[in-house]
């Protein structure tokens, strides 16, 4: 007894089992549990005779039979009832659970119970869809449509080669770094449209660290300017959202370099868990005074002048990475991590971790990418001092020049032996 198509069999069983009880749920009288567990079954069966028996015309008989009950069952339904209420997605669902049975035996067994998986989902979810979808604004529409360009159309047209003197610039690698980050903005933007404007002190924080810490910055800085009393609730928020945007940095690192992953996160994590505190701390100074403030609303995330800037910043970092290192050693990449951690964090962190996929020394790559970090710290204390009130000034100078001082007492004194690989 082969038990492999026994399990495949109670596979095919288990999907159609949920998207029939999905379907009758939603009382369509086309198919219901009964008959997508059969559809499944029957699939999983042609393929185990078109497996054993070397028969290829089976599944696709089997396919125009059930197309054929199909339609004779919606012919008698608008010949026999006034409102047949006839749609195209139960109909599109048994020709794919029949799909799935047969892939299930014929393909990748893990594939399909995905497929089937995301089926049941997208059954399940149709009134949440159809609302997320009728509540989208053109700025929203605009952000899908332009992550959908940037990762679907320009990413396969560009070439998976590198480029310039030094050899280090491949367009496809770059692009996928404008993809990664355009994709974590995204993300966060809509996880903001999700929660709706006021969502609390720690949730703004949280969104803004994943949406745009710098932005929350300025963001937080204006509110305060414009309302002295706020002060200490924007610095609170300020706090979470670069706290959050630590998060990111090591996303990023576990994208570009999941191998090196284990020698370069543990000292970020010290800086992060740090951060944490700073934050614990600073809300309970101000839980006296909580309140509840509107998470201002974020511009699209995924507009295509900030993508080609991102890349093209992303490239220059790329670049001065690899002539710092070679004209000048270790002493000019903490130059460049400085100055990339003034200009845009992510990048920074993004070309650290793609040299340190190269061969860049481990120990040295944290630090590199740390000292960005520190950097960019550094510049959060400048635009509240810009924008902001001298109050929210007096937070954002003390919580940042505390974190800096932490991450500079773990570049310099961090024992090389401390790492998790």
């Amino acid at each position: 007894m082969n038990y492999e198509d026994l399990i495949t069999l109670g596979i095919a069983f288990g999907l159609g089992l949920l998207v029939g009880l999905q379907r009758e749920k939603s009382n369509h009288e086309m198919a219901g549990v009964r008959t997508f567990t059969l559809i499944a079954i029957l699939g999983a069966i042609s393929g185990f005779i078109t497996r054993d028996f070397e028969n290829p015309y089976l599944i696709p008989a089997l396919a125009i039979a059930i197309t054929g009950l199909m339609v004779t069952s919606n012919f008698m339904k608008i010949h026999t009832q006034d409102d047949p209420g006839i749609g195209k997605t139960t109909e599109i669902a048994v020709l794919l659970m029949y799909a799935i049975g047969v892939y299930l035996v014929l393909g990748d067994r893990i594939i399909g119970v995905l497929t089937g998986g995301t089926l049941v989902i997208l059954l399940y979810i149709k009134e949440t869809l159809h609302n997320f979808i009728h509540n989208l604004k053109d700025k929203d529409l605009s952000a899908i449509m332009t992550f959908a360009a940037i990762s679907l159309v320009i990413l396969p047209i560009l070439p998976d080669k590198t480029y310039g003197a030094l050899d280090v610039l491949n367009p496809h690698e770059i692009w996928l770094m404008v993809i990664l980050i355009v994709g974590i903005s995204i993300l966060g933007y809509f996880v903001y449209k999700w929660l709706g404007k006021k969502v609390g002190m720690l949730a703004n924080g949280i969104l803004g660290g994943i949406i745009s810490s710098t932005a929350t910055t300025v963001s937080y800085a204006r509110y305060s300017a414009n309302n002295h009393s706020i002060s200490s609730v924007s610095a609170f928020v300020i706090l979470t959202a670069v706290t959050v945007s630590m998060i990111r940095v090591i996303v990023e690192i576990s994208v570009v370099a999941p191998n090196e992953l284990p020698f370069l996160i543990l000292p970020l994590l010290v800086l992060f868990v740090f951060m944490i505190l700073l934050s614990v701390g600073l809300y309970y100074t101000i839980y006296k005074n909580n309140q509840e403030e509107h998470m201002p609303e974020p511009e699209n995330p995924a507009q295509f002048k900030s993508a080609l800037i991102f890349g093209l910043l992303y490239g220059i970092i790329i670049l001065a990475v690899a002539f710092a290192e070679q004209e000048f050693g270790d002493s000019g990449l903490y130059y460049v991590s400085v100055i990339g951690g003034l200009a845009n964090k992510d990048a920074i962190t993004l070309s650290l971790a793609h040299s340190v996929r190269s061969g860049l020394d481990t120990e040295l790559g944290w630090r590199l990418i740390m000292t960005g970090v520190l950097s960019n710290l550094a510049f959060k204390i400048v635009l509240a001092a810009l924008v902001g009130n001298k109050q929210l000034t007096k937070w954002i100078g003390i919580t940042m020049t505390l974190s800096i001082m932490v991450g500079l007492l773990l570049i310099f004194f961090w024992p090389e032996s401390w790492h998790l690989g």
